[in-house]
């Protein structure tokens, strides 16, 4: 099997888990409003890698599920939260408009509100006798120390001059944490021990830069079709992004020496690993 079949796989697994998740709601209209953004056409890819580093620590994708579930409807609060009007005001995602533009802004918020906490419920739930140590990952990587944390910076400094440190800090928040949640809370839930785990970590750390820094050259080299959102943006608001920092030649060498890293970090796991180490492969090639 291919790796995009094997993505496909793992996708079609994610999406239906998403799909017979039953959300608990005492308004019509807010379950509509989280559904509308969790069931949104996607790449599934936080909770693909989710299910394949729990088989690649020796588990199978059954015990990780509830976590791949988790992990997309953490994505997808941050995506509502990230396109308001307070934020990035965006009006298009993943090919269609964004959940404040068909549902208000109120609504938004509280849709990314429950989403969020329809993943703990989801996490709390799953039975796995790791449940608790890879929910404990999943947290600490999502809120201040983590994702939020990076997206406050992110927000903060907008209009700033960029430096590589200060870009580096934001993405490792903003965007390589919520991967590292993924990988981490799979290899767990299939009781991976601390030396496994380090790899794991080592891996998605350098997976989510490449993965920014790709998304950075996306922008200004991508077009709507193909992005399934505005493209410009970044610079049109002054983001710090990569390509802003060391210009857009040095973040092509970056992006390719970051995805390499992430080759090389999964090595002593040998052919349980090909799948995690194609996918970053993949991922750098959307913008060669």
């Amino acid at each position: 099997m291919s790796m995009q079949q094997q993505l496909q796989e793992y996708r079609t697994c994610v999406e239906q888990a998403l799909e017979e998740y039953v959300i608990q709601s005492a308004d019509d209209r807010l379950k509509e409003a989280m559904r509308y953004s969790l069931l949104s056409p996607g790449k599934r890819l936080r909770g693909s890698l989710c299910l394949a580093a729990c088989e690649m620590a020796g588990g199978t994708r059954e015990e990780a599920l509830p976590f791949a579930a988790a992990i997309e409807m953490i994505h997808a609060y941050s995506l509502i939260h990230d396109d308001l009007p307070a934020m990035d005001n965006d009006t298009l995602r993943r090919g269609l408009p964004t959940n404040h533009v068909v549902y208000g802004e109120s609504m938004a918020i509280l849709a990314g509100d429950g989403l969020l906490t329809e993943a703990f419920r989801a996490m709390s739930g799953s039975g796995n006798p790791n449940a608790l140590k890879a929910l404990a990952e999943v947290a600490a990587c999502s809120g201040a120390r983590g994702m939020v944390g990076g997206q406050a910076m992110d927000t903060s400094l907008e209009g700033t001059a960029p430096d590589k440190e200060t870009v580096l800090r934001i993405h490792q928040g903003k965007t390589a944490a919520l991967i590292r949640a993924s990988v981490l809370s799979g290899m767990i839930c299939a009781g991976a021990d601390e030396e496994q785990l380090k790899k794991g970590a080592e891996y998605a750390d350098h997976l989510g830069i490449a993965f920014q820094i790709v998304d950075d050259l996306l922008d200004i080299t991508g077009d709507e079709a193909q992005l399934g959102k505005h493209a410009g943006k970044d610079a049109q608001e002054g983001k710090l992004t990569w390509v802003a920092a060391v210009g857009e030649k040095q973040a092509r060498i970056d992006a390719g020496m970051h995805t390499d890293r992430a080759v090389q970090a999964l090595e002593s796991f040998g052919n349980r690993a090909e799948f995690l180490q194609g996918l970053a492969i993949y991922i750098l090639s959307r913008v060669k």
